[in-house]
Parts: structure tokens; sequence; C-alpha cells
């Protein structure tokens, strides 16, 4: 029995891997472009506004990959979403390396948006469906940390060919990120497809099939297998479509939907892609003045970025969900106050500035250590395993849509806030903002480590009638809940 858990785990962590490589897509799509702005603006001539177009507008397209995701995953399944995803971004990214003009460019951008949209829905979910409970956390954080490591590529991808000429630097960096969504026809020939979608299309022996190869047994198998039939028959006998039960909710539902919805805004709202985008707007704000050191300290950030990600999934199962939110929403209140007094005494002469740009780079890889530890990977895992069966797919699609729109928002607009109130400003704002999540956690994400998904429904109310709250239940040791009396 212990060898055969020890291989069902490795099949579900090859899986995960497999299916998380479209987060390599958008996490180097996001630090690439960071340094290729720099090379695009000498090169085209784009303006400030141009500049923040660019960078924003993949957030708020990619919410239309996310939102047509859903039904997608739904009618084609997962397995096959992830591949259209692959094979828009790769189109996308080709339109981007050979743009002649920035018209051009803004619509390959455009089109690599509509890709990401698919592939950020779709990975946690089918991650999700796979997954035993027991680790479901851990593996539902893949996603996030092949982000982080698209990152890092990114940054490194800026600084090692930040010695072309303009014209041909940008393109060579954005053509790297082809790369990745090759690789994904061989994972399609590797992955399972999910047990619960099969189950929905009728197709029950070939999800036993699937549920053998993640789980340790064949009880274990027919016991999850029972479950998910009793909960695709609910959905099937509710009559509701799914986007009239969220448009609609009963309490249960709002339950999930504040807590799924608001946990995605908030990962954003507090200032993330500002850091990650602006990172070398942000450091040259601070004092560093040649271009090297300011790729070199953007490499950095991305170092961080990754290197804490790996800690969260070693501890996400083990500490719970909601620790760690704790820990990374009070981390990043506490660096992004630190970065905006740190800028507004540079700013004003009121301290050395070595000393200043060293602070101020600490409080930027401090502020994405503990993104990266707490409500980077947590947010993806919570809002994937929190919806009933008949809802997950489009909730978690609506879901990544608020993230993505959050994100463009915050991307589009913060040269022009930071102009407005100064970089330093922004960041206080954001910090304020980064207080109001640590609230948010404490009142309504519950703790769901250890359940499988459909028992985490009970946490929000569903089969214990509508009274209960988040903050009513809580998960004992076993595998039972206990109210809170």
């Amino acid at each position: 029995r212990a060898e055969r858990r020890r291989s069902s785990t490795r099949y579900v962590f090859a899986c995960s891997v497999f299916a998380s490589l479209n987060s390599v897509l958008l996490g180097y799509d996001v630090g690439v472009m960071s340094g290729c702005i720099l090379f695009i603006q000498r090169d085209l001539h784009i303006t400030e506004v141009q500049q923040e177009v660019l960078v924003g507008c993949l957030s708020f397209v990619s919410l239309l990959g996310s939102l047509a995701g859903g039904r997608t995953a739904d009618a084609l399944g997962r397995k096959r979403t992830i591949g259209l995803a692959a094979a828009v971004f790769q189109a996308g990214a080709l339109v981007m390396t050979l743009a002649p003009s920035f018209r051009v460019l803004i619509a390959g951008r455009l089109l690599a948006g509509i890709g990401i949209g698919f592939g950020v829905m779709i990975a946690p979910v089918y991650i999700a469906e796979i997954s035993p409970a027991a680790s479901r956390g851990s593996f539902t954080s893949f996603p996030e940390i092949f982000i982080n490591l698209g990152i890092l590529l990114g940054y490194i991808s800026n600084y090692v060919f930040s010695g072309l000429p303009d014209h041909l630097g940008w393109r060579v960096m954005l053509a790297v990120g082809i790369v990745p969504s090759v690789s994904i026809v061989f994972a399609l020939l590797v992955i399972p497809e999910s047990p619960r979608w099969l189950v929905v299309q009728g197709r029950a022996a070939e999800a036993r099939e699937v549920l053998l190869r993640v789980t340790d047994g064949e009880e274990e198998a027919d016991e999850r297998l029972a479950e998910i039939e009793a909960a695709a028959a609910s959905a099937a006998s509710s009559g509701e479509t799914v986007w009239r039960e969220l448009s609609r909710p009963s309490p249960t539902i709002r339950r999930m939907l504040v807590t799924g919805l608001g946990i995605q805004c908030f990962q954003q709202i507090t200032g993330i892609d500002a850091l990650v985008y602006y990172s070398p707007t942000i450091f040259r704000d601070a004092g560093v003045t040649t271009e090297s050191q300011l790729l070199l300290a953007t490499v950095a950030v991305g170092f961080f970025k990754t290197a804490f990600i790996a800690l969260a999934i070693v501890l996400i199962d083990r500490v719970g969900r909601k620790p760690l939110l704790y820990v990374s929403t009070v981390g990043m209140t506490t660096c992004l106050v630190v970065l905006a007094a740190t800028l507004w005494l540079l700013a004003h002469g009121a301290v050395p500035k070595a000393l200043g740009v060293a602070v101020a780079v600490l409080a930027v890889c401090g502020d994405v250590a503990f993104f990266s530890v707490g409500i980077g990977p947590v947010c993806w895992v919570t809002s994937s395993e929190i919806f009933p069966l008949r809802l997950r797919s489009q909730a978690a699609a609506l879901g990544a849509a608020v993230n993505r729109v959050t994100s463009g928002t915050v991307a589009m607009s913060f040269l022009s806030v930071s102009r407005g109130m100064t970089v330093a400003g922004a960041f206080s704002a954001f910090a304020a903002i980064s207080a109001l999540s640590v609230v948010f956690v404490h009142r309504f994400v519950p703790e769901t480590k250890g359940k499988t998904l459909e028992e985490i429904e009970l946490l929000f109310g569903g089969g214990e009638g509508e009274s209960a709250s988040p903050g009513e239940v809580e998960l004992g040791d076993s595998e039972h809940l206990v109210r809170k009396g």
C-alpha cells in the first residue's frame, strides 16, 4: 500500500507539473515585459500612455479567455482546454515577435492574453480535481510556482539579451517565450482527463481508471467515485444553469463567491504586478542609475519571488491555508509601508542614497517573498477547491477574470498614478489596501486543509442548512467538521 501511495503521488506530481506549463507563459510574459518595455520605447518611440496600454492590456483581455475558459472546459474537457491555451498563446507570441509596429504588437499581445486567460483558469481546476485531499494544496500551488519561474526566466532573458541592438533585443526576448508552449504538446500525451469531468459526461468507467492511478487503491478510488457521482447527480437535478445560479446565488454560494472573488481581487490590488512590471522604474526612482544594475536588481526580485513559493508548497498542506495567508498579508503590509517611507525619505534627501536604495530593494524583495509564501499560491488553491462540482470551472473562471481585471487596472494606471501622487504615495495606497486584506482573510476565508472537494461545501453551509458561515465552522483533526460551540 505504501508503494502504491508513492506511485500515485508521483503520477499526480507529474500531471500537476505538465498541467502547470501554461503558467510559465504568463510568468514569462509578465517578467520579460518589464525589461522589453525599455527597448520597445526606444525602438518604436512609444509614449508613456502607450507603455501602460501595452503592459496592462494583456491582463484585461486575458479575462475574456478566463471567462470563455470555464464554458470551454465544461464542453471540451480540462485536458483539451490546456492544449487550446498553449496554441492561442503561441500564435500571439509569434505575432509580437515579428511585429513591425506598435499596433501589430498590441494585436499579438491581445491574442496572447486570451491564451493566458485560458491557461491561468484551467490549471488549478484540473489539478484540484485529480489530486488527493491530503496533498491537494501543494499540487494546486504548482501553477503559482511556474508563474514565478516564468517571471524569473523573463528577468534573466532581459539581462542576457540586453546587449543586443534595440530593434532586435526585445524581439528575441519575446520569441523565447514560445518555447514552453511547444512542450505542452508532449504533456497532453501524458496527462489524463479530469475524473470529475468524465463523470459529468457519463463516462464513469474511464473516471474510475483515472482514480485508480491517483489514489492508494480500489477502495479509495470507489469511495471518491461515489462522492463525485453524488455531486454530479445533485448538479443534474438542480435544474438551474450555472450562470443563473452564480448570478442569483443562494446564501451558501454567495459566501463562496465572496471568498473566491475577494481573495482573487486582494491578490492583485495590493500592487504585486506594479512591482513585477515596473520594478526597473521603481528602482530608478529609488536611485539605481545604470541599466545593467536595474536589470540585476530586477533579477533579484524574481529570485526571491520564486524561492519562497517553494516554501509555500512545502507548508500549505502541513500548516494550512489560513496561517500562510496571515503571514503573507501582514508581511506584505509591513514591506509596503517600509518601501513607501523609504522612497519618500529618498525624495526629500532625508537618508543617504546608498542606504535608501538598499532598503528599497530589500523591501521590494520582501514584499514579493511574502506574496509568494501565502496569498500568491493560496489564492488559486482556495478558488479552485471551495466551489461545488457543478459550478467549479465557471466560478473559477469568474475568479480568474476578477484577478486579471484587477491586475490590468494596476498595470495600466501605475505610471499615471505615480506621476500624480509620487511612487511613494502609490505604495502608501497599496499598503493601506494590503492592511484591509488581513481583515478579509480573518473574516471570510475558512481553513480547508485535508478536506475532499465534496466536503468543503459544508464549510460554507452547504448540506447543513443555510445558517452557517465561514467563521462559524472549523476543521478538526479528523475527517469531520467540528461546529464551534
